[in-house]
């Protein structure tokens, strides 16, 4: 199979637009394909194909797809790159049309931006069928053309990071345990010399008085493991590095505080946060990344056992702080809390955490994009100028005093560990619970509830788990690492 890319006219009766690759298959097939496009109706709109078959003996099918405006670029109200967002959609449509025919292979049109091209079909073509008897045909996408091979490389490795951590968010609970995702991230990382993976039991947790963690896992029979992850991408290990923190609760049932049945299934996937910025750098050692990263996730169930949490419990974390625990549901926070204190040992650049933390962030910002509460501009502008590449978007959201004040107004303890006016805010709370948690002067917050699954708002990815913002964290990474060598 071939996927070529076709622009929207400026005219509604003007000829085909090809991309270069578009025009020299035209030429190829004698002005074929052009003659049998202006004959088949209006000019294609964005996302939308025509399928040709028998044009070409090394090319059965051939599938056309609309890419939009040539070029478009930077969409400042939308706050992302649309040539690279379209690419993406297009050549992800094409490619499912070709895997629909049951086409082993497709060659892709670079469409100009080889690595958006790769994405898209790398993203479109995944789906979790581990579990099925019948699965769907398995299709190889490559590069049509000698042109662009290195940024289509880089975009296939983006696209397989994101893909991994839609794999581990989509599998069952049963399946993808604390101990199982641990052993996953570390037989995708064994290949790495200069990757370390430390895999922490409960009596190491016990040592290092993570009590706000083994206060939530407490309530499981699965133990719990904090796995740890040392990339050095250069060579001096003095070099401060980039901490990656992220929410592994691999099954939240709400605890005590259970969470009603209708649609709790989704919540093997409330290790998101664990799930993507373990896959971020198995990606940044995959593209060799030049910067350190240390990754830490704390892993557990949040169960309802006879041994779990009860609402008003009092909990102390790594810090000496004592944590109020008024809602079992909002557990995460209570990991998050550890993890921080103890990414403070690392003398960091940043500290970055990422956490499906509030069904509020949901509410307030739907899928369109991750918020972002961090205390460094510096940090937001870096994240932000990453995401408008990824397509993949990230949002500030306030960090106020205002929202300190609900959470350590408190009646037993320093903290509590929901705002004390209930729902008002959660998201906004939910972070000034973690800043708690945090003295480094470069620290962001990633609350990514609300992006955890796809229905049919990103074209690109099917339905379910999403895993997002991966690739806006390897942006993020390798723009950083620029940052340290010029």
């Amino acid at each position: 199979g071939l996927v070529l890319g076709v622009y929207s006219s400026e005219k509604d009766d003007g000829a085909a637009q090809f991309t270069s690759a578009g025009d020299a298959f035209d030429r190829l097939v004698s002005g074929k394909l052009r003659a049998l496009l202006s004959l088949c109706g209006p000019p294609l709109k964005k996302g939308k194909t025509r399928i040709f078959h028998g044009l070409h003996q090394d090319f059965p099918s051939v599938v056309v797809v609309g890419l939009g405006k040539k070029n478009a670029g930077i969409n400042e109200q939308e706050n992302w790159n649309e040539g690279k967002e379209n690419i993406r959609t297009a050549v992800a449509v094409g490619c499912r049309q070709v895997q629909d025919l049951e086409i082993p292979c497709v060659e892709v049109d670079p469409c100009g931006d080889a690595q958006a091209a790769a994405e898209g079909a790398v993203l479109g073509l995944h789906e979790y069928n581990e579990l099925k008897q019948k699965k769907k045909p398995v299709v190889t996408p490559q590069l049509h053309g000698s042109a662009e091979r290195e940024a289509w490389q880089k975009g296939v490795v983006y696209a397989e990071g994101q893909n991994l951590a839609r794999y581990l968010m989509e599998a069952p609970a049963n399946y993808i345990t604390p101990s199982k995702f641990a052993e996953h991230i570390e037989q995708k990382l064994r290949s790495f010399s200069n990757v370390k993976v430390h895999i922490r039991p409960e009596s190491w947790i016990t040592t290092q008085e993570m009590g706000a963690f083994l206060s939530v896992a407490k309530g499981s029979a699965e133990p719990p493991i904090f796995l740890e992850i040392h990339y050095s991408g250069v060579a001096n290990t003095n070099d401060s590095p980039l901490v990656f923190v992220g929410k592994g609760v691999t099954f939240d049932s709400g605890g005590i505080s259970l969470k009603p049945s209708l649609g709790m299934d989704a919540m093997r996937a409330d290790m998101g946060g664990a799930a993507t910025v373990c896959s971020a750098i198995v990606t940044a050692a995959a593209l060799n990344l030049p910067l350190n990263i240390v990754g830490l996730a704390p892993l557990c169930e949040n169960m309802p056992s006879g041994k779990a949490n009860k609402p008003g419990d009092v909990v102390r974390a790594k810090n000496g702080k004592t944590i109020q625990v008024d809602n079992t549901d909002a557990e995460g926070r209570l990991l998050l809390a550890d993890a921080l204190c103890y990414a403070h040992n690392f003398n960091a650049r940043a500290i970055v955490n990422a956490a499906t933390l509030t069904g509020a962030m949901d509410v307030a910002l739907g899928s369109a994009a991750a918020g972002v509460f961090t205390n460094s501009s510096w940090l937001w502008t870096h994240l932000y100028e990453a995401s408008i590449l990824t397509g993949d978007r990230v949002w500030r959201m306030p960090l106020f005093e205002h929202y300190t004040k609900q959470v350590t107004d408190c009646p037993l303890a320093d903290v509590s560990n929901i705002g004390k006016y209930s729902r008002a805010g959660g998201a906004c709370t939910a972070a000034a619970f973690l800043k708690e948690f945090v003295t480094a002067s470069h620290w962001a917050h990633l609350d990514i509830a609300g992006v955890m699954s796809n229905k049919d708002e990103v074209p690109y990815l099917r339905k379910g788990m999403a895993g997002r913002p991966t690739r806006t964290l390897v942006e993020f990474a390798a723009r950083l690492s620029q940052d340290s060598h010029n």
